[in-house]
């Protein structure tokens, strides 16, 4: 068990910055997600991590020990690739007991780590397969077994679920949920969908371009985003955003229709602001009492009914949990909880939410 600590750190590739001193204090059992657009230095922070890029500036902690300066393999920990890294010509048990041989373990112990972590993942009659002979979700099984049997400090996980279909990575998710909460290792995790944060984590870090935008629990960052980027990178499908200006204590929206303020919203008159609100806090209204969309397409997953509509030139997502039957071309009228809403600076995007 480990508590990990960053502490401004810096990196940069030449005169590029790509981390731009950032901290962080990841406790000890914590299951923690990095979240952010491709190439906003989430993968290079945990290569950092790992010890497989050097630090430009600022210290790197694993309970209170510096590990700038050391090698990958005094770290104590484990890491997960996208591409699982097998080794091809070994077997499953030879993969998974290499880095144990390479310790000098007995043999006696070796099969005993070994056996425990094949059961727990359920790869037992896998053992004596070679990788080719596997399918993706067994592969990410044996490089997640690979990295359990060395029983590490931290556990580093870079995007492993994106090679895998989109049914796969569901039941993948909650197995490895399931994994952490019986191992409660440190564990620290790489990937660009939200949602895997989201359903994973315990503590989620949002990242753009070397910056941290905000940290906290899923439901914080969904329920109380701090700016626009946040707010519309969490959440699927995203927050819908309108332009308007604050006009006695309500926004006028760019193009037509007035929608009122959260009570909580802090702003001040004529000030330029953008109004967000989540697809699923539409409502239908009565015709002629809210504001007036054209239905562009619909989807119907069963579950739940998703609209895309326009009002004006700005289209608009909605989603019904009720199915609703909308067809492309047809105007309705619809509103939105003013007390489910957001309001943000349009000139720096920050949220104006007390």
């Amino acid at each position: 068990m480990a508590t990990v600590s960053i502490e401004n750190v810096f990196k940069s590739f030449g005169s590029t910055p790509i981390i731009r001193g950032v901290s962080l204090e990841i406790n000890d059992g914590e299951f923690l997600a990095l979240v952010g657009p491709s190439g906003c230095g989430k993968s290079t922070l945990l290569r950092m991590l790992a010890g497989l890029e050097e630090i430009t500036d600022g210290l790197i902690k694993i309970n209170d020990r510096v590990i700038n300066q050391l090698a990958p393999k005094e770290r104590d920990i484990a890491m997960v690739f996208q591409n699982y890294a097998l080794y091809p010509h070994m077997t499953v048990r030879q993969n998974m007991e290499f880095s144990l041989m390479l310790a000098k373990l007995e043999r006696s112990r070796i099969d005993e780590k070994v056996g425990k972590t094949a059961k727990i993942l359920d790869i037992e009659a896998l053992l004596e397969r070679f990788p080719r002979q596997l399918s993706g979700g067994q592969r990410q099984r044996v490089a997640m077994g690979r990295a359990i049997v060395r029983d590490p400090q931290v556990f580093l996980f870079d995007e492993p679920l994106s090679n895998l279909d989109a049914k796969l990575r569901v039941a993948m998710r909650v197995e490895l949920k399931e994994l952490h909460q019986r191992l409660k290792t440190t564990s620290i995790f790489v990937t660009h969908d939200q949602i895997e944060a989201m359903t994973m984590a315990d503590k989620i870090v949002v990242m753009r371009d070397g910056h941290f935008e905000q940290i906290g629990t899923p439901l914080d960052l969904y329920d109380h985003p701090v700016n626009q980027f946040v707010a519309g990178f969490i959440g699927s499908p995203a927050m819908n955003f309108l332009p308007g200006v604050i006009s006695k204590g309500q926004v006028l929206l760019v193009g037509g229709g007035v929608v009122q303020l959260p009570s909580k919203a802090k702003v001040q008159e004529n000030q330029a602001v953008i109004y967000g609100f989540r697809p699923e806090n539409t409502v239908i209204a009565s015709d002629g009492q809210g504001l007036k969309g054209q239905v562009v397409v619909v989807e119907q997953t069963g579950s739940e009914t998703q609209v895309f509509f326009k009002m004006g030139a700005i289209q608009i997502t909605s989603v019904f949990k009720e199915r609703k039957n909308f067809t492309p071309g047809e105007n309705f009228f619809w509103s939105v909880d003013p007390e489910r809403s957001h309001v943000f600076c349009q000139q720096t995007t920050q949220s104006l939410m007390v």
